[in-house]
């Protein structure tokens, strides 16, 4: 039998075929009804809250300037997977090219790093404001406020940009099926015929290291605002002050929640989860 060849395909010419959601093909229709919901109302409601916040003067503080900061980037990130989503499900557009698949790819992971970012920022401006009360004009300027917006924008595009690099480096041998609705890193990686260890550690690195150090600071942030709620002598207070916090936590919960689910499924789940849930619950974060 003569040996196995590989045709190696040059990334440019490259075009992928997005399946939608393994299994449940026949039920695409159906899914894409809830879908298109969840975006439209997340769209309308992001928007609104945007307007409001840019109008109304009273609500020019920081933590209103990063709620808003946050409802862009839900804007932005939804927008960049729910639309080609609902074309697979709508129209059976399955098709995408490489350079459109690097590229949603890229603000995927741009924008979720940065909506990490922006929570901890939200977890240090309640951290201020209960634990520094007084001092929480003087920390939070409006020039501090700026500056660590742009930091968040800043640092997702450095940690996120080498992605596009660790992929077009790949030697690709024609396989053209991505078992998912968007494209995502390690999705393309794995298609290709070479060694995709860097690919994997980077990945991993970049979880830990931006997204899991955002939660360990978050959680140190509330250990020092519970610590410090406990010791008001007033009850009334003490709850006024846990619920100026209940919503950020809720955002937070309803954020990494399912991110960790689909990092840990991926890499240790295996066989049993099935592909679907792999796809779904990521896309409940969208």
């Amino acid at each position: 039998m003569a040996p196995f060849s590989y045709n190696h395909t040059h990334p440019q010419d490259m075009w992928y075929v997005l399946t939608g959601i393994p299994g449940l093909e026949d039920s695409h229709t159906w899914i894409s009804i809830p879908i298109c919901s969840m975006y439209i109302l997340a769209v309308i409601g992001n928007i609104f809250l945007i307007f409001l916040i840019v109008t109304e003067r009273r609500l020019h503080e920081p933590m209103y300037v990063f709620l808003s900061m946050l409802a862009l980037s839900d804007v932005l990130l939804s927008t960049a997977t729910t639309p080609k989503m609902l074309a697979i499900f709508w129209f059976h557009s399955t098709d995408i090219s490489f350079g459109s698949c690097v590229s949603q790819m890229f603000f995927i992971h741009f924008l979720f790093v940065a909506e990490s970012a922006i929570l901890l920022a939200m977890a240090f401006d309640r951290y201020v404001a209960i634990c520094h009360p007084l001092r929480y004009t003087t920390i939070l300027t409006s020039s501090a406020t700026g500056k660590i917006g742009i930091a968040a924008v800043v640092r997702s595009f450095i940690i996120c940009f080498p992605f596009i690099f660790l992929v077009h480096r790949l030697t690709y041998c024609g396989r053209n099926i991505i078992p998912h609705s968007y494209c995502e890193h390690m999705g393309i990686a794995r298609l290709s015929c070479d060694n995709i260890s860097v690919n994997i550690i980077y990945g991993l690195t970049v979880a830990l290291l931006s997204t899991g150090l955002d939660i360990v600071f978050i959680i140190m942030s509330y250990a020092m605002i519970l610590r410090t709620v406990f010791q008001i002598p007033s009850r009334s207070a003490r709850f006024k002050a846990l619920n100026t916090c209940g919503s950020h936590i809720c955002v937070i919960l309803m954020f990494y929640a399912p991110a960790f689910f689909s990092f840990f499924a991926h890499r240790f789940g295996g066989k049993t989860v099935p592909q679907h849930i792999h796809i779904l619950v990521p896309t409940s974060m969208w």
